[in-house]
């Protein structure tokens, strides 16, 4: 039986899961946690799926020999294609990026329109547009099960369309710490421009570095509603833990330091910066893991 105290373990072949984090913070600031960034072979995102699933493999095993009681996928590229195998290896729950914000568009859009803006790994995988439209094809029936689901959705017989967009540059700019520089602007202007003509009401951010860039396109796109993964997946842990009766029961403690233990297979020279520009507090030296190659 798990701990209520165990920690929550997240893990990304870098520190764009860092995002993630911030928001299980936000949400659930009394848990435990455990990050692993996987440094040292990122990207993920040009490997093969082969490769992917193994290092996603590795990570999992990880994070399980430190008794985590939830393993969060907090990489959009692990939860596109290997998802599959964080869940067969792992005997605790498992949260990825994919299905809790492809939910959450379907919720918010009212004209049917959802943009998708990620890596060109996570937009070729055609992920988020797959669990959109079957999502959407699950819960159009009449079925009891549909209407019993805890998570049902009402989308009023509206026709839902996905439009993607790879957005490459995005990640190093924010790396470099140029979230509000004019280059930036320039390019996000012209990703977004092709969801901007089809009318998109709604955005999903799908990689973990995006809500970095949020108030940027909010000013780009104000009126589309953004999607941010990790949050919404933060969201979903809270239901899951508490249908499993393994919430953190001190509810009541002022937490002033968030309680994580930081591992890494690798130390970039700009770590300690960027970790700060995600999650708005100084962390300590992180461990170092190593996985081999």
């Amino acid at each position: 039986m798990n701990d209520k105290e165990n920690p929550i373990g997240l893990f990304d072949s870098g520190i764009g899961g860092l995002s993630v984090l911030r928001q299980f913070i936000k949400f659930l600031p009394n848990e435990n946690y455990i990050y692993l960034g996987d440094t040292a072979r990122v990207p993920y995102g040009n490997k093969s799926v082969a490769t992917v699933k193994r290092y996603a493999s590795e990570c999992t095993e990880f994070l399980l020999s430190k008794n985590v009681k939830l393993i969060v996928v907090a990489c959009n590229t692990v939860s596109s294609v290997a998802i599959d195998i964080v869940s067969s290896k792992s005997n605790v729950p498992v949260i990825g990026m994919i299905i809790p914000a492809a939910i959450a568009s379907i919720r918010a859009t009212r004209n049917g329109k959802i943009g998708v803006i990620g890596t060109r790994a996570t937009i070729e995988s055609n992920a988020y547009s797959k669990t959109i439209y079957s999502i959407t094809k699950n819960y159009t029936s009449e079925t009891n099960e549909s209407q019993n689901s805890p998570e049902a959705i009402n989308i009023n017989n509206k026709l839902i369309t996905v439009f993607n967009k790879a957005c490459p540059l995005f990640v190093p700019l924010v790396e470099e710490g140029l979230v509000n520089h004019n280059a930036t602007r320039l390019i996000a202007q012209e990703y977004l421009e092709p969801l901007k003509s089809e009318n998109i009401d709604t955005l999903v951010l799908g990689c973990t570095h995006y809500p970095l860039l949020a108030q940027l396109i909010s000013e780009l796109m104000p009126n589309v509603t953004l999607i941010d993964s990790g949050e919404h997946s933060a969201v979903a842990a809270i239901r899951l833990l508490g249908e499993k009766n393994l919430l953190n029961p001190k509810f009541d403690t002022v937490i002033k330091i968030p309680s994580v233990q930081f591992y890494v297979t690798d130390i970039p020279s700009t770590f300690h910066e960027i970790a700060k520009m995600f999650l708005n507090f100084e962390i300590s030296t992180p461990e170092i893991v190593n996985f081999g190659n």
